[in-house]
């Protein structure tokens, strides 16, 4: 049986073209007026999952 995509997973992460696994920052959604705007401009930006999370989430994506 082919296993199902893990759908909560699937909203939050992305995989880029070379295969990297990405994910959203956090702290951008409120409290946002004491944060540089230097800050929230790198926050804006995917950042990359590494170690041994990455394994499991693309587990769950279906990625090989």
């Amino acid at each position: 049986m082919k296993q199902k995509t893990n759908k909560t997973a699937a909203s939050r992460f992305k995989i880029s073209g070379g295969g990297k696994l990405l994910h959203r920052s956090h702290s951008f959604r409120h409290l946002r007026s004491k944060k540089s705007k230097r800050q929230l401009r790198s926050l804006k930006l995917m950042k990359q999952v590494t170690g041994k999370y990455e394994h499991k989430i693309k587990k769950m994506l279906g990625v090989k």
